[in-house]
């Protein structure tokens, strides 16, 4: 567990949490989701002194839930966000099972583990899996040229978040730039797929890549949703608060509304643009399955073409061999030493003849390769 104070202009790390929060700042703490039972009672005093309300035991149990979807709760003391963040590449090999696909397929990339927020005024409480680098790689990259240590703080900043409300929005910006950041990786993914699906002779596996692609995609649709609805949710719930929950002074208080506000609506601005480019993949997953088929029943169509004009090709000859193979003591040709040889050149004849007439009429063409 790390418990950060956070002032208007500097971070400082703190052995435990403090009595008090900060007159200008307020107290982060995270950890890690397995640690969570072991200091739900500290953590529950701590919210109680800090936040003024201990966390309702359902919102406990949420944050400790590994399968909880994204989603926004409030009570009139403390908000709950639950934001799923992209997994990492060591976590997919981590949670790979037997049959899986390997973790280096891209799609495979598309696991999620949640982050829990719950969010006070003066306590941010933070709940992340193991593993999960969220807080510190923030920490890291917030003020990488600062050395944060028990006794010091921090070099101020004016990036320093205002609020529990502005640290948690950067957070879960964070984490969707993790989604955006994969959809180059997916295009080339399915491009790939797509090629080895249309080719002449397709791999033995290529419907099982294009099954497996569609169905890590629709999982990608559904994480974008949940993450699209508790955001919207949350965002709503800003621009209803009063201005007085925001700062004391009215135009601070717009003005930090107003970043906030701004701020929600680029996360939710990032997340549509997640969700529409899974659409446009997933729809070219589906017109590379149309063209697959439309180019199977061409060329079954080829094939059937070709094998009708060969059979219309012999057809008449076998007429001609039956016609000379019946059993009557006079036909033409059939007591004749060249009779052989001219029934043998008409029906070359004839045969090149057909032959000709059914290239000329397209009915018989080369393929191509």
């Amino acid at each position: 567990m790390h418990v950060v104070e956070v002032t208007a202009n500097s971070l400082r790390y703190a052995d435990a949490p403090p009595e008090a929060a900060p007159a200008d700042g307020f107290v982060w703490i995270y950890l890690d989701r397995a640690d969570l039972s072991a200091h739900a009672g500290m953590l529950q005093q701590t919210a109680q002194r800090l936040g003024g309300s201990a966390l309702l035991d359902l919102h406990l149990a949420d944050l400790m839930s590994e399968m909880h979807p994204s989603n926004y709760d409030a009570t009139s003391i403390y908000d709950i966000v639950i934001f799923r963040r992209l997994a990492s590449l060591a976590e997919v090999q981590r949670d790979a099972l037997p049959g899986d696909a390997p973790a280096s397929d891209i799609f495979a990339r598309i696991a999620s583990h949640p982050v829990g927020f719950a969010i006070f005024d003066k306590l941010l409480i933070s709940v992340h899996s193991a593993g999960c680098l969220t807080a510190q790689t923030f920490i890291e990259r917030l003020l990488a040229d600062a050395k944060l240590s028990v006794d010091t703080s921090a070099a101020a900043r004016n990036r320093v978040p205002q609020s529990t409300v502005d640290l948690v929005l950067r957070m879960v910006n964070s984490m969707v730039d993790g989604y955006l950041e994969l959809r180059k990786d997916l295009t080339a993914a399915m491009e790939r797929v797509q090629r080895d699906l249309l080719s002449p002779r397709p791999r033995r596996s290529a419907w099982r890549d294009v099954i497996h692609a569609r169905r890590r995609l629709q999982l990608l649709e559904d994480l974008c949703e949940e993450q699209q609805d508790a955001m919207q949710e949350w965002l709503d719930t800003l621009r209803e608060l009063p201005l007085s929950a925001y700062a004391a002074d009215p135009a601070l208080a717009q003005s930090r509304r107003d970043q906030l506000v701004a701020r929600a609506r680029d996360v939710i601005e990032h997340i549509d643009r997640v969700l529409h480019h899974t659409h446009r993949l997933e729809q070219s997953a589906e017109a590379a399955v149309q063209i697959h088929f439309g180019a199977q029943g061409q060329r079954t169509n080829d094939i059937m073409r070709t094998l009708t004009a060969v059979t219309a090709i012999f057809l008449p000859l076998n007429l001609f061999t039956g016609f000379f193979g019946m059993n009557f003591e006079h036909l033409p040709l059939i007591h004749s030493t060249e009779g052989m040889w001219a029934a043998l050149a008409l029906l070359v004849l004839l045969a090149v003849v057909i032959l000709v007439l059914f290239w000329r009429r397209g009915y018989i063409t080369r393929s191509k390769k």
